[in-house]
């Protein structure tokens, strides 16, 4: 199995997974349809499944005409079936899904919206995140709450580190400056931005990260360090406080 990175948009990101042997494909959150349809032609695979993390239209907007042109299925959250567009298989917190390219599992994971739900395939070490996990950041609260964003970033915590994270945006530029204006001492972090600089300067994404690089620079997945709780002026272990704080200052930062 192979993964294709397929920006669209203005800074989105979808996901062509593919056998290369019998070139059947599915697509996570395709956004728009047009660069899709191109990466499809190009290496002329048939696209079976569509996947959607949550229903915002810059992760579903290209669903209808991909289901029209190549006849395959739209797979999604079953408690937001009023809201995916062109929906036919509907998903279940903590279900074991198969189909004829991966099995995959899915983890409910609200904050974001309401909706939102992760898609884990071990056979390639990919976990799908949308707008709950990104690389050195975390979604804004829309639907949710900040408990249940925090929670949920609690279940990603759970996957081994060595999972690679492909997220819903290239947000990690600014993300990262966000981490080391807090966080300024954390030398893996320091060093995650000096690859992250890397990358953009070569023109490449900066997609997938690590579990592990997330648990170690991700400050939104530290937040029951004592030393960032004083940084923030949190005199409490209550790490939701910390989170809380956290996504207000990154919301206006």
């Amino acid at each position: 199995m192979k993964i294709l990175i397929i920006k669209c948009l203005n800074d989105n990101y979808s996901y062509i997974i593919f056998n290369p042997k019998t070139l059947l494909a599915a697509v996570i959150d395709p956004s728009e349809a047009n660069p899709i349809i191109n990466e499809i032609e190009k290496n002329n695979l048939k696209l079976k499944y569509i996947l959607n993390t949550h229903h915002h239209y810059d992760h579903v907007g290209g669903n209808s005409r991909l289901k029209e042109k190549y006849k395959c299925k739209v797979a999604g959250f079953e408690k937001d079936k009023d809201r995916i567009p062109e929906i036919d298989i509907n998903l279940k917190d903590e279900q074991k899904w198969k189909n004829e390219l991966f099995e995959c599992e899915i983890l409910h994971i609200p904050g974001h919206t309401s909706g939102h739900i992760c898609i884990y395939i071990k056979e390639i070490n990919a976990l799908f995140t949308g707008d709950t996990l990104f690389s050195l950041g975390c979604g804004r609260i829309f639907e949710g709450s900040y408990a249940e964003m925090f929670n949920s970033l609690n279940k990603l915590k759970n996957f081994p580190k060595n999972t690679e994270i492909y997220c819903g945006h290239e947000y990690t530029e600014n993300n990262s400056n966000f981490c080391l204006s807090i966080d300024s001492k954390n030398l893996k972090l320091i060093n995650k931005i000096n690859q992250i600089k890397n990358n953009i300067k070569n023109n490449k994404p900066t997609i997938p990260s690590t579990l592990k690089d997330e648990l170690e620079c991700n400050i939104f997945l530290r937040t029951d360090n004592l030393e960032i709780q004083k940084l923030l002026g949190i005199n409490s272990d209550d790490p939701i406080k910390t989170f809380t704080k956290l996504r207000d200052l990154k919301d206006n930062f």
